[in-house]
């Protein structure tokens, strides 16, 4: 009897799972999508609330991403991951980065969250410099109210910044290589299932 609760289950099991890669790739596909045309923004950098990220690399070099709250022109907020920069020899604090004066034109793309590395818990997550950071966290240090979304900008700017960002996930065909592997598993437990039942059905 066990035999066939774990057929069963391993069916559910995959069916869920390849239905969630088929998720994924639609969800990448839009992301795409929506960096074959970025969304305008038009506001002003608030110079205070930029912050570093740590622990980010780009060939081999350490350095930092820089985060910064955009106010726009209706009044909303929205953080913007402006770009990359090395991070100085020593264990020193991080680059001054420039703050764009008045109002400013820019493209980027929407994402849901910033990204995260992997950190010791507890580990830089107060202050302008921290590993990782959340939107709810952004907003309360900066006591801001955010879109509920991150724009990660692809518009060049006069500001010293590296904004060759790194792809995210492993694209539409590696979501569909594995729901199509997860689906093989779940065939793969109706063929168990089906001989275990023809099994205990023979006199």
């Amino acid at each position: 009897m066990w035999a066939v609760l774990l057929a069963a289950a391993g069916c559910a099991g995959g069916i869920l799972l390849g239905n969630w890669q088929l998720r994924r790739a639609d969800e990448t596909r839009a992301l795409l999508a929506a960096e074959a045309a970025p969304e305008p923004l038009r506001g002003r950098f608030l110079e205070k609330n930029m912050m570093y990220l740590a622990n980010r690399f780009r060939e081999g070099r350490a350095g930092y991403e820089v985060l910064q709250a955009l106010v726009l022109a209706d009044g909303r907020n929205v953080l913007v991951e402006r770009g990359w920069v090395a991070a100085p020899p020593g264990a020193g604090a991080p680059p001054p980065v420039p703050t764009p004066a008045g109002e400013v034109e820019l493209r980027g793309v929407r994402r849901e969250r910033v990204e995260r590395v992997y950190a010791a818990p507890g580990a830089g997550n107060r202050g302008r410099v921290r590993e990782n950071v959340s939107l709810a966290e952004f907003a309360a240090w900066s006591g801001l109210a955010l879109e509920p979304y991150v724009i990660e900008q692809h518009s060049p700017l006069s500001d010293g910044l590296q904004r060759d960002w790194p792809h995210h996930g492993i694209g539409v065909a590696g979501h569909q290589s594995y729901a199509l592997q997860w689906y093989s598993l779940a065939a793969l437990s109706i063929v168990l299932l089906v001989a275990l039942n023809l099994k205990h059905a023979r006199p």
